[in-house]
């Protein structure tokens, strides 16, 4: 690939671009683009403008995202026709940049429709009005933005922008579309082998806190088939039988914000071990601080969400939380001593058989509730205690392997989305020429 840097450049008036290449003109928005206000067409469909898809039929952004969208079913005779190409400052534009229009159809009055005054290619322009220093100038640009002011056709048109002869525009654009799909196959690769390495997590725990980590063991039936067989040396119970189940304390919302430790719903959600500083405060007395303790070794559960996906996450306190009370949308499950290494509860809940058993189990009326007679009837595989503690170290030691190959696969992602990005900005700003670029 042949990508050279321009050297023959000069300043500009847009503090924003710095310099351009001497070829290159540099326009204001206004001379590129007119503001359109044609009425809606009979048979539009009806748009709107995506950050990820530009601007589509409603109906496509809900296919693409499985999202839904309300359609206006009345006031639509206001409605503005777009065409093909045309570009669309939506609302959120100092967040994205402005959307190009890939359909014909109308629009809400809310955006401003530009159409080109002059031969331009929209690839180019698809690049240069969604680029990070460009979206940077707009926000300077336009006082009130982030206070809910539209960009306005005024706003746009007063920006300097590049302009490059066509042709060397259509290869920006060209080469662009290039390194782009390819940065990006780059980059969903990566994502799925993120998903592998947590599929495999989530196996190897199931298969460790159900079957063990020996592999030359006699086996014997469990009598639960999500289960199946366990170790002749393991007990299958429920867990009601190794300790005790209580609600979290509810309390008025004039009560957060100072006081004492407490543990909220999202605490556990995010973490299967508890964090050990807690940011919430509530005002909570001696005897609240008593009956809603937290000690090493309590396990605390989701009890109650719109989705059965999100009850039933487990958390574990590794130590006492001193002074802290939990949150009415979960139960604390104390195990009585001696029954659970707390490092092994740690990874035995998040097995994912009992992502099945609670969602088979549980009764939803207009949200999802973990109630504590279900809670103490799950079946549990429970080793010997010093299995238990072999086991939980085992999974401590893998779980911070996958963590570290997600991390830094994950860091590996963001730093292609960077250069990605400052690729994109490059080119469009003329800080390289790649016109010749193969």
């Amino acid at each position: 690939m042949n990508i050279q840097p321009s050297v023959t450049e000069r300043p500009t008036d847009a503090l924003w671009l710095g310099t351009l290449p001497d070829r290159w003109q540099e326009l204001r928005g206004k001379r590129i683009f007119n503001q359109i206000r044609a009425p809606k067409k009979p048979g539009d469909e009806q748009l709107s403008a995506t950050q990820k898809y530009g601007v589509v039929p409603q109906s496509k952004f809900m296919e693409q995202e499985g999202s839904r969208v309300v359609l206006a079913l009345s006031g639509t005779e206001n409605f503005r026709h777009v065409d093909k190409d045309d570009f669309v400052i939506s609302l959120r534009s100092f967040q994205g940049g402005i959307e190009r229009c890939h359909f014909e159809g109308c629009v809400s009055p809310a955006y401003t429709i530009l159409k080109k005054s002059r031969p331009i290619s929209e690839s180019f322009f698809s690049y240069l009005l969604k680029c990070d220093w460009f979206i940077a100038a707009l926000q300077i640009g336009v006082t009130g933005i982030r206070e809910g002011k539209n960009v306005s056709y005024e706003d746009f048109g007063d920006i300097i922008l590049p302009f490059p002869e066509l042709g060397e525009q259509t290869a920006i654009a060209n080469f662009l579309d290039r390194e782009t799909v390819r940065i990006d196959g780059l980059i969903e690769k990566k994502g799925r082998f993120i998903e592998l390495l947590k599929e495999k997590r989530v196996a190897l725990i199931s298969h460790a806190v159900t079957k063990g980590i020996d592999a030359d063991v006699v086996m014997k039936p469990s009598a639960i088939d999500w289960i199946g067989h366990v170790p002749d040396t393991w007990q299958v119970t429920k867990l009601g039988y190794l300790g005790r189940s209580a609600n979290g304390i509810n309390i008025g919302g004039d009560a957060f914000g100072s006081g004492f430790p407490f543990i909220s719903y999202g605490d556990v959600y995010k973490n299967r071990q508890l964090p050990k500083k807690i940011g919430g405060l509530v005002q909570s007395s001696k005897e609240d601080r008593r009956s809603y303790s937290v000690k090493a070794g309590d396990i605390l559960f989701t009890r109650t969400s719109e989705t059965v996906e999100e009850v039933a996450f487990p958390s574990v306190a590794m130590s006492t939380v001193d002074e802290a009370v939990f949150a009415g949308f979960l139960i604390r499950f104390r195990p009585y001593p001696m029954t659970l290494v707390p490092l092994f509860s740690k990874y035995a809940f998040q097995n994912s058989g009992l992502r099945n058993f609670f969602a088979r189990e549980m009764k939803i009326v207009t949200r999802a509730s973990l109630s504590q007679g279900l809670l103490q009837s799950m079946p549990i595989a429970l080793p010997p205690l010093a299995e238990q503690a072999r086991i939980g170290a085992y999974l401590e030691t893998m779980n911070t392997k996958f963590e570290r190959l997600i991390t830094h696969t994950n860091r590996s992602i963001e730093l292609l989305k960077e250069k990605r990005s400052a690729l994109i900005t490059a080119a469009v700003t003329g800080n390289i020429d790649v016109r010749n670029a193969a």
